[in-house]
């Protein structure tokens, strides 16, 4: 299986447009490539809060749209990253002359038919030093689909925090897990071992894109990754704009798990036990 994590930056003085276009190029590229990742909230900037609510989209919206041809033209699945979703509804379901739309960050995977082949909105928004939180509304499933390379689950940066998370698309059959990221340059070292461990933990492959360069004052940290079931790091991104490719064989994941049979071993519930 070809794997090509497309490490973008979002700069300020680029529109949304602009860099949909950008971005469309290089997709157009990564011909022969079985997946196609992106990073991040890319199109609108993951740091430009204030524009979250006019560079929000629906899923047929012009990011998805892109990836979409792309998906089509390439014979390729595409994973377009995530995008702030517009959905149905009101922040505060219509209690003031000011209500908000319901804004979400959902990462959305397009299959070579073009079609919506996953979509996951991220559980865990982000609080520290951002307004994501503030923003935007977890998402309320876990889904994981089923692809000619194996089941294909997703998570989204702050996600990578939480091993409960993680465990529980293992026990739903996840293989490779997609992990689209605005991970900052400051937490570099973080990024490097939470994706490693959770490899490890739950014996699938991570393919993590992070995003690079600066928004709103803020160095991402780039360093895009692949990881196999083993822990084994495949591949890394330098820390600028740069189109990864590796290959992976997803028949590594069974073959792991039969060898070392940790997910096997584990104890369905903890909870019970005495303190």
């Amino acid at each position: 299986m070809d794997i090509a994590l497309v490490q973008l930056s979002s700069p300020d003085n680029e529109t949304q447009a602009q860099r949909i276009e950008r971005a469309e190029a290089l997709l157009r590229e990564q011909r022969g490539a079985d997946l196609i990742v992106l990073p991040e909230l890319w199109s609108a900037g993951y740091f430009h809060f204030k524009q979250y609510p006019g560079l929000s989209e629906s899923v047929d919206g012009p990011t998805v749209a892109m990836c979409t041809a792309v998906a089509k033209e390439l014979q390729s699945y595409v994973h377009v990253g995530s995008i702030v979703e517009r959905v149905a509804g009101t922040a505060n379901n219509g209690a003031s002359e000011g209500a908000l739309p319901v804004l979400r960050n959902t990462s959305i995977l397009v299959s070579p038919q073009g079609n919506v082949a996953h979509k996951y909105s991220k559980l865990h928004v982000f609080g520290y030093k951002s307004l994501e939180a503030e923003l935007l509304t977890p998402g309320d499933s876990l889904p994981v689909a089923g692809t000619p390379f194996g089941q294909i689950a997703g998570t989204t940066c702050y996600d990578l925090r939480f091993p409960g998370l993680w465990s529980e698309l293992s026990v739903r059959g996840a293989d490779i897990v997609v992990v689209p990221a605005a991970w900052p340059a400051a937490r570099r070292e973080h990024w490097r071992l939470l994706t490693s461990a959770r490899a490890v933990e739950h014996q699938v492959f991570v393919l993590a894109c992070n995003a690079a360069g600066v928004q709103e004052g803020v160095e991402l940290g780039g360093t895009s990754r692949v990881v196999d079931p083993a822990g084994r790091l495949l591949a890394e991104a330098g820390d600028g704009e740069e189109v990864l490719r590796v290959g992976i064989d997803p028949g590594a994941v069974q073959a792991v798990r039969s060898e070392f049979p940790v997910i096997a071993d584990r104890l369905a519930d903890y909870s019970g036990l005495a303190r």
